[in-house]
């Protein structure tokens, strides 16, 4: 496999938002077979130290599930850059570089703000830009081409907001949605 589906909890919006964790999982859009995954948790002060934190989204933060915010308020995180080290190594089973493909939430988001952390933390990017996915443009065409919505089509599993959860979840609607596109 070499689709990742990359899933980020922050504490922000824009492109340098305070990453609190990073889900993903190898997965092959075609099938739908989910492979190995990735799940760290980062410790606040080292998010804040290599990105920003938006008080809007903190107070999202707040209104979450008692599991959502357990999860990014736990003792076992790590500092960033040892999280984007163990990133990079376990997407590096992918040994090509180039035939890296990470999926994020919008065109945006996720792919962007761990690229802005590789960067700040001064490591290069394990995938190159032209491999850059985008989850919510394929929904989009499930939903106009196809009539598939998946927040009311597929059930979730897990914890929404547990970046794992949601990696694993976006990884199956996007595989769904690539199987209804061919048919």
């Amino acid at each position: 496999m070499n689709h990742v589906m990359l899933d980020l909890e922050t504490m922000g919006q824009g492109n340098n938002a305070a990453i609190v964790a990073i889900g993903a999982v190898f997965f092959e859009p075609t099938t739908g077979e989910i492979g190995a995954s990735f799940y760290q948790k980062v410790g606040l002060e080292s998010a804040a130290k290599y990105g920003e934190i938006d008080p809007n989204t903190v107070l999202w933060w707040l209104k979450q599930s008692d599991e959502a915010r357990a999860e990014i308020t736990s003792n076992d995180t790590m500092d960033l850059q040892y999280a984007i080290d163990d990133f990079s190594a376990w997407v590096g089973q992918i040994e090509r570089v180039n035939s890296r493909v990470v999926w994020g939430n919008g065109a945006s988001f996720d792919n962007v703000i761990l690229g802005h952390a590789f960067k700040a933390v001064g490591y290069e990017k394990p995938w190159r830009y032209w491999n850059d996915r985008d989850v919510r443009t394929v929904v989009e065409l499930g939903r106009t081409l196809k009539g598939f919505d998946p927040k009311r089509d597929m059930p979730f599993t897990g914890t929404a907001h547990n970046a794992l959860d949601d990696a694993i979840h976006q990884a199956k609607y996007v595989s769904a949605i690539y199987k209804a596109l061919a048919n």
